[in-house]
């Protein structure tokens, strides 16, 4: 799916536009942010949130792409959570767009239930 995204933007972003493609793979622990074992996770998210945040991040000064792929149902140890891609102009652009996105997919999108 990454490469498939990144192949997508490469061929359709103005070359002069786009100097910075960051990923983020995130992926089901074996552990709490407690320390604690964990079997796994129940994850769900809002889809209209996602689609408004996303759409809202696109038009950051510089940035050329944002995608986002979110998991949903009982999750594994292992299993991937979400693929997030920001790409832009330069790092400057798209690492602040990177983070406020992530922080927003975890803080008010995503609802995760950790399996004890």
């Amino acid at each position: 799916m990454v490469n498939e995204w990144i192949k997508e933007i490469k061929g359709q972003c103005d070359p002069e536009s786009l100097g910075m493609i960051l990923v983020h793979n995130g992926v089901v622990r074996a552990t709490s942010k407690e320390g604690k074992p964990v079997k796994g996770m129940k994850l769900s998210f809002d889809r209209t949130e996602l689609s408004v945040c996303i759409d809202e991040m696109k038009k950051g000064d510089g940035i050329t792409a944002v995608k986002v792929w979110i998991n949903e149902g009982t999750l594994s140890i292992g299993d991937d959570i979400m693929y997030v891609l920001v790409a832009g102009r330069f790092r400057t652009d798209v690492l602040p767009v990177f983070q406020e996105l992530l922080s927003k997919i975890k803080k008010e999108i995503v609802r995760e239930e950790e399996i004890p």
